[in-house]
């Protein structure tokens, strides 16, 4: 069984960055691919990046391109968010997917973490 695991989140001021990770667990990481996914109070699950076994694939959301960046180190398992610039829009709780594509559709993912809150102030 796969089990995801994230880490990072916490209360920014906007313009400031947070670092999210997802330690992915029971089967090596490289044979899956990672979305990232959020959902704000009230909203809708958001597809927010994503990024291929091999890491030659990423996708973005259009609310975070330019901002938002995802990558992965396979021999530790872990998956990066890497969150620049960030705005109170950006405030939700974030989770971490993984499934063998790299999908925006967050039906297409069968494993996922317990999410983590990222808070940012105006």
């Amino acid at each position: 069984q796969v089990q995801l695991v994230e880490s990072g989140g916490g209360l920014v001021q906007a313009g400031g960055s947070l670092r999210l990770s997802c330690v992915i667990s029971g089967r090596p990481s490289s044979g899956y691919g990672v979305g990232w996914f959020r959902q704000p109070p009230g909203k809708d699950r958001e597809f927010v990046a994503g990024i291929s076994r091999n890491s030659l694939v990423t996708r973005y959301g259009d609310s975070v391109k330019g901002r938002f960046t995802t990558s992965r180190d396979n021999a530790k398992n872990t998956v990066f968010l890497q969150m620049n610039t960030l705005s109170p829009d950006d405030t939700a709780v974030y989770f971490c997917a993984a499934d063998y594509g790299v999908s925006i559709d967050p039906r297409e993912y069968r494993y996922w973490g317990q999410g983590t809150q990222v808070n940012v102030s105006s």
